[in-house]
């Protein structure tokens, strides 16, 4: 059962049992649901709202902590009084920097992202690599948190590449490279 009722700001309170398709936060509890938010994160990183950058990185931050991806893969701001969704043109974050402590398979990778959060390469924080259709470029990415990624920016990438081995998976030879006793394939050699 639903019922909508108007809240602040124009958005609709929206209450009801919480169901597959309702946006992750979504509960037996009421959440205004605002529908979309003019909000977009570009390729690079950048935040807008209304087609301008948000100029404060510590605004982003707080946006970015109640950032949730639901299982359809649509973006969403998830306050305990609202919710709204964002577009995102890739990935909500680019990894900037790599630090590389240790070497083979005791080798641990820490990414920083465009928003200063660390994490490590691992099972927890995976690395993958995707082969964008119109270029047929590589698209690297490691997972941040419950199923946001970053995007591993060209000068991280080339770091990879370089701290790279080969290995033979599956009977190929595959370049790629170790953090906390996981190997994560970035492709194969030239």
């Amino acid at each position: 059962m639903t019922k909508d009722t108007s809240g602040p700001g124009g958005c609709q309170q929206k209450i009801s049992r919480s169901r597959a398709s309702d946006p992750p936060g979504g509960s037996a509890s009421a959440l205004a649901t605002c529908g979309d938010f003019d909000i977009r994160i570009a390729d690079d990183g950048t935040w807008f709202y209304k087609g301008s950058p948000i100029p404060r990185k510590e605004l982003v931050k707080l946006f970015s902590s109640v950032l949730k991806r639901d299982d359809s893969g649509e973006f969403w701001l998830i306050t305990p009084a609202e919710r709204g969704r964002i577009l995102v043109d890739d990935a909500p974050f680019t990894a900037v920097e790599c630090r590389s402590e240790g070497c083979g398979n005791g080798q641990i990778l820490s990414f920083r992202t465009n928003l200063d959060d660390w994490v490590q390469a691992g099972p927890e924080h995976p690395i993958r690599v995707e082969i964008a259709s119109d270029t047929e470029e590589p698209r690297p990415y490691i997972e941040v948190r419950d199923r946001l990624d970053a995007l591993i920016v060209r000068s991280v990438y080339y770091q990879l590449v370089e701290l790279a081995e080969v290995r033979r998976l599956d009977g190929e030879e595959v370049l790629g490279l170790w953090s906390k006793g996981e190997f994560f394939p970035l492709g194969r050699p030239t």
